[in-house]
């Protein structure tokens, strides 16, 4: 039964398949501390559920900032 909401793009899928910005504690870049100030700045929770494709696209997104700023 998918009875789990994406918080992006508010499609429904199984509660199995739920995905967290938690999940990117385990990244090596950027830092899980910059990650939730990101993610904060888009009104998004730890504890937001998101689809698997769009937690790949904000990782995607997220990556590439943090790139970007730390050339600076």
């Amino acid at each position: 039964m998918k009875n789990a909401q994406c918080k992006k793009c508010l499609n429904k899928f199984n509660e199995k398949d739920i995905y967290t910005i938690q999940q990117f504690q385990y990244r090596k870049e950027p830092p899980y501390a910059w990650t939730v100030e990101f993610f904060k700045n888009l009104e998004v929770d730890e504890w937001d559920s998101f689809c698997e494709k769009c937690i790949m696209n904000y990782s995607k997104n997220s990556f590439e900032i943090w790139k970007n700023d730390s050339k600076k």
